[in-house]
């Protein structure tokens, strides 16, 4: 009976596995960082976001608040929005990569996994500087943008992935 089941389990187990290992070395990293403000990779996405804002006419500085571990965006003369570890996505991207791996495929999983993770990052980036426009110019929809918009283009964008893996690549049969 459990044989039936083996190829499930398989996967599940490689999806834990994977997750747990990824999560805990994220962990370690975000451990080494304490005490030095927000965290180097999610410092890289708000320098990012603050050369494009300031690219397309949203003048923004940063300002960093090392005790809060976090840095501010101030955005055309206003405390916009902050940037702390959590809007990094790289949760996210931890669930995307092992949802990924735990459907192993070979080299391809390799090369998906890279431009995935080259995809999640940009929209990221692109969903950060989306939040500082509307929180400067359109106030009253902030929550909502921040809350379910543009959790939904993130999480949306894993989905969409995880959906194109499954049927391209996954489950194509080998043979054919």
């Amino acid at each position: 009976m459990l044989k039936d089941f083996k190829p499930v389990l398989s996967i599940l187990l490689r999806f834990i596995i994977i997750y747990l290992v990824l999560l805990f070395a994220y962990q370690f990293f975000l451990n080494s960082c304490k005490g030095t403000g927000l965290d180097s990779f999610s410092r890289i996405i708000a320098d990012q976001v603050s050369w494009i804002q300031n690219k397309i006419g949203y003048p923004t500085e940063l300002y960093d608040d090392i005790k809060n571990d976090q840095v501010w965006f101030y955005v055309k003369n206003v405390y916009a929005t902050r940037m702390v570890e959590g809007c990094n996505a790289v949760s996210v991207m931890i669930l995307f990569v092992s949802f990924i791996f735990a459907f192993y495929k070979g080299t391809k999983t390799f090369v998906f996994v890279f431009i995935g993770l080259v995809f999640l990052y940009g929209m990221n980036v692109v969903r950060i500087v989306g939040l500082n426009i509307v929180q400067t110019d359109h106030q009253e929809y902030s929550k909502m943008f921040h809350d379910f918009i543009f959790p939904a283009v993130i999480y949306g964008s894993v989905v969409l992935l995880w959906l194109i893996w499954i049927k391209f690549f996954a489950l194509k049969n080998e043979n054919s």
